[in-house]
């Protein structure tokens, strides 16, 4: 695929951001993207090796990387298109904020840089949009039976569209005010304006998928409607139980989960609500998030733009190795190396191997924060444990605290208990083949896996859709 020497001429290049004084100014995306010539010879770089891992091992979907990339290079955009859109339905949002696995398992990163798939496989789609490539689908005939999906993230979205193309009836039931789920609510607009989201909700709206918010189902719409109403049920309600810390001090005002921080913030930005003294707001605040993944660099971000004085980031984990190099030290696995993202070069001082102790504060405010260096041994079994670090306490004057630790589970609400669906040891929803403990009722996504990333929930929310057609075929 691409240019037999391809890879041997061309290094590897990627777009450009806009300067972080200019981006600071507002929410909007700010990356410069290549012109095609540069995109032409990118996709040259993809040097048709034997076995594609960039497809087989990186990308969960199984995107035809390779094809697409030799498609690019030949100028050929239609078809790069159509290849994309076999397996991808959001390549869009993927182009955007996917962490890119396929580039770490790239054969060139082996002991060069990689092929940049990310920004081709953007390219691609929005070349797509501005071309009149991506029109709607609509099904060559209807089943007569109805879906029912809960829940309105990629793995529903995803689910949805899908089974439309099958022609059954789709109904999509949110809880918030508008569709999207962890989208449109989790992810800051610098990293995703809303309107990209919007644009495909048109393309699934034009095909007949069917959107019902503000509705909260178990509360608003009961267990047994659903069952009555319709021929499947679908879960995708995400893994939005929040990791909490369990410290001395934890409910003094100021002290709050990372994604309700992002949701009132990604509000306020799209006008959902207005402006007012009792949100989040970190304007001239000294801001500690705690929790070093992709959630604390956006609450990092969000600060930055709200005007925070100062912005402190802590993980509990030791320090990744620092890596310099443009290949990939763990070839073709994801390697454990340190990153910065964009909103740590906007403002950020970031500490490693850091235990919260306690927090302490004047009346119901948090004041400070107090902490302990810890180091990370292997015990006789080989376990890693933490121990603190002799003289290692120290305390932090805060304003603001951000928990960015992650997700533990799905949350157990009366909905899973009124269908007798049933969780695993880790708290997520039991499936076998997205087919849960409650017949007729399927899952799929962050409420059966666990928190991962929005790629894989797209892979599975397809799977799934696979599965509620054979079961409602069969």
């Amino acid at each position: 695929m691409g240019k037999v020497t391809g890879f041997l001429e061309y290094s590897r290049v990627t777009g450009n951001y806009l300067p972080v004084r200019k981006r600071l100014k507002n929410y909007k995306e700010f990356l410069i993207a290549p012109d095609a010539e540069e995109l032409k010879k990118q996709g040259a770089r993809c040097m048709d090796c034997g076995i594609p891992y960039c497809h087989a091992m990186g990308c969960p979907v199984y995107n035809l990387i390779p094809e697409w990339n030799d498609c690019i290079y030949k100028g050929d955009w239609r078809d790069a298109f159509l290849r994309l859109e076999l397996t991808n339905n959001l390549p869009e949002i993927t182009g955007r904020i996917c962490p890119a696995p396929c580039e770490a398992s790239c054969t060139l990163a082996l002991n060069s840089a990689p092929v940049t798939i990310k920004q081709i496989e953007l390219a691609i789609v929005e070349n797509g949009f501005k071309q009149g490539f991506i029109v709607p689908r609509l099904p060559r005939k209807e089943t007569g039976k109805r879906v029912a999906v809960i829940g309105s993230g990629p793995a529903g979205i995803v689910a949805a569209q899908q089974l439309r193309r099958k022609g059954y009836s789709v109904t999509v039931f949110e809880k918030n005010q508008k569709i999207g789920g962890i989208l449109r609510y989790g992810i800051p607009d610098f990293k995703l304006e809303k309107w990209v989201l919007d644009r495909r909700l048109d393309l699934l709206r034009a095909e007949g998928v069917n959107f019902v918010t503000n509705v909260l189902i178990g509360e608003d719409i009961s267990a047994r409607y659903l069952r009555r109403s319709f021929d499947a049920v679908l879960l995708t309600v995400g893994a939005g139980e929040p990791r909490d810390l369990k410290v001395p001090g934890r409910g003094f005002d100021g002290i709050h989960f990372a994604m309700d921080y992002l949701t009132q913030s990604n509000k306020l930005v799209s006008g959902e609500i207005a402006p007012s003294r009792e949100l989040i707001n970190a304007r001239n605040k000294v801001v500690l998030v705690i929790g070093g993944g992709d959630t604390g660099s956006d609450c990092v971000g969000t600060a930055n733009r709200q005007g925070a004085k100062k912005v402190y980031q802590f993980e509990i984990m030791p320090k990744p190795q620092t890596w310099e190099n443009p290949n990939n030290p763990d070839w073709p696995y994801w390697p454990n190396i340190l990153r910065t993202s964009s909103s740590h070069e906007e403002g950020c001082r970031r500490d490693w191997s850091i235990a919260t102790s306690h927090f302490s504060g004047k009346d119901i405010k948090v004041e400070e924060g107090h902490f302990n260096r810890v180091e990370w041994r292997r015990d006789e079994k080989g376990q890693w444990k933490m121990a603190d670090v002799p003289g290692g306490s120290f305390s932090l004057k805060i304003d603001l605290v951000f928990l960015a630790m992650g997700f533990v589970h799905v949350e157990h609400s009366s909905l899973l208990e009124d269908l007798q669906v049933e969780c695993d040891a880790s708290g997520n929803i039991k499936s076998s083949n997205y087919c849960t403990s409650a017949e007729g009722v399927f899952t799929a996504g962050d409420a059966n896996t666990g928190a991962s990333l929005v790629v894989r929930a797209i892979y599975h929310g397809r799977e799934a859709a696979k599965q509620i057609d054979e079961y409602l075929q069969g």
